[in-house]
């Protein structure tokens, strides 16, 4: 004779969202002579907010180091960050609830890069649940005229909290 009920024992994990970012590897800016401003943007950044969180604010910051050529770059091998001007422009997607407000919608509002302080790139308050937000930004490079001729590198870095 067969039993009247069964049962069965069910388990599931709910996993933890996350709050990331990405941008891309590498950009490439143009050229340009000592005295002018260089101007390229950077390429698509993406911030990706899975939390699912009743409060889904988050602030994007960033910051720069030097721009250098050279082997023992001197002084006038080196851009300083703070030469470098940065604008997130506006959003070129969002999803989700809240409002995300761009840290400089327009080249106006432009601020200069530090190897020390974050400038806030882009920001989303209120909202609940998961939000994406992406743009793309521009660097104006402020070549100083002392400056010599040569490839300059350095490393933008986005960062999101």
């Amino acid at each position: 004779m067969a039993a009247p009920t069964a049962d069965t024992d069910v388990t599931f994990a709910v996993t933890a969202g996350t709050l990331d970012i990405t941008a891309q590897a590498t950009a490439d800016l143009g050229s340009g002579a000592p005295g002018t401003t260089i101007t390229g943007q950077l390429g698509t950044v993406t911030v990706s907010d899975t939390r699912a969180a009743a409060d889904a604010s988050w602030t994007a910051s960033v910051t720069s180091t030097d721009f250098t050529t050279g082997a023992t770059p001197t002084a006038s091998e080196t851009v300083l960050a703070s030469d470098v001007d940065y604008w997130s422009g506006p959003a070129t997607a969002t999803t989700g609830t809240g409002t995300f407000t761009p840290g400089q919608a327009t080249q106006g509002a432009e601020q200069p890069l530090n190897n020390t302080t974050l400038v806030t790139a882009f920001t989303h308050t209120g909202g609940t649940g998961n939000n994406n937000a992406s743009w793309n930004p521009t660097l104006d490079v402020n070549v100083p005229l002392a400056n010599e001729a040569g490839t300059y590198s350095g490393t933008v870095t986005h960062s999101v909290a």
